[in-house]
């Protein structure tokens, strides 16, 4: 495989102004210099928190914000300069209901953007037929976008963005504030998209969706890369930890308190759902804090006592609270 975008010590800066009397100007280094490459046909993940650099870096690959200092280079042309070469053979999606139109139908949508591009009408016809198949959008084709749920809309948003046959399509978290069933079958899309040879570069802040769609992740955060691997290979950079989750029936933070304070554990949270309280707990491997852990919990209603896997989330809570 060849890599279709090579980023080098790439920086971003901003320069903003505080106080009232005395004005003071000061750099904002949204990106950092970052370096890492994206191979043809990969799915790549940037995951980070907000405001951490991720939609600048996508901002500057699509040509939409000119680099402050680095190499940003799409499809061997540079994103500031070149940008009539890169333009054509790219496409963008961003999270949200903000990029179709909603008075007019999928189709009549699909056919103004096919215009944009210049694709002339037999071809543009084919594919608005092959897209809004591959989207599940063809029994909804010629109906008002207005009347589209937020799942469909963002299917649609796909079928724009796949409507001048790009090289390359970047994701700006496209699942967002869709419901499980919705943003399952956007994953789907997503793969089908890697089966027809699509390299995608996909933001996102949910963990299991970059574990299971991406072949590999950058984690950025202040701008800074931290991280760079397969899902798989970022687990295996904990070491040494390991996680339980405990069900009970009360989660006090007294309970917490006391749970933290036991010899070998890292960090305790909980949260509640319809089964009940779950609190999870990492802890150093080494240490066996089972017996004390019961002791905590006695007369507390342990409903299920369970040895986790350490995931991507973990991976990505440690490196960003390191960095």
């Amino acid at each position: 495989m060849s890599a279709v975008i090579e980023v080098r010590d790439l920086k971003r800066e901003y320069i903003t102004t505080k106080g009232w009397v005395k004005r003071k100007k000061e750099i904002i280094h949204a990106v950092n210099g970052i370096t890492f490459e994206v191979q043809e046909g990969e799915i790549f993940g940037l995951l980070g928190q907000n405001g951490a650099g991720k939609t600048t870096t996508i901002k500057m690959l699509i040509t939409l914000l000119a680099p402050t200092s680095g190499e940003c280079k799409v499809l061997g042309f540079r994103t500031f300069g070149e940008e009539d070469n890169i333009r054509k053979r790219i496409n963008f999606i961003f999270g949200g209901e903000m990029g179709v139109y909603r008075r007019l139908s999928a189709r009549d949508n699909l056919k103004y953007f096919a215009n944009l591009y210049h694709i002339d009408f037999p071809v543009a016809s084919k594919r608005i037929e092959e897209i809004l198949d591959l989207v599940g959008l063809s029994d909804k084709a010629d109906l008002l976008v207005e009347t589209y749920s937020k799942g469909m809309v963002q299917r649609l948003q796909i079928a724009r963005g796949l409507i001048n046959d790009p090289d390359i399509l970047f994701m700006d978290e496209p699942t967002v504030g869709l419901d499980p069933l919705g943003a399952r079958m956007l994953r789907d899309i997503i793969k089908k998209l890697k089966e027809k040879g699509k390299t995608v570069l996909l933001t996102t802040h949910y963990m299991y969706e970059a574990d299971e769609l991406c072949d590999r992740i950058a984690i950025i955060n202040k701008g800074k890369l931290v991280a760079l691997d397969t899902p798989n290979n970022l687990k295996h950079m904990v070491n040494g930890i390991s996680s339980i989750e405990v069900l009970v029936g009360e989660a006090s933070e007294q309970l917490i308190s006391e749970i933290k304070n036991i010899r070998g554990v890292k960090s305790v949270s909980a949260s509640v759902n319809e089964k009940g309280n779950i609190i999870y707990i990492k802890h150093k491997s080494d240490c066996d804090i089972s017996g004390t852990l019961f002791d905590v919990l006695k007369n507390k209603k342990i409903t299920s006592f369970t040895q986790k896997e350490i995931t991507l989330e973990d991976v990505y809570i440690q490196l960003v609270e390191e960095n």
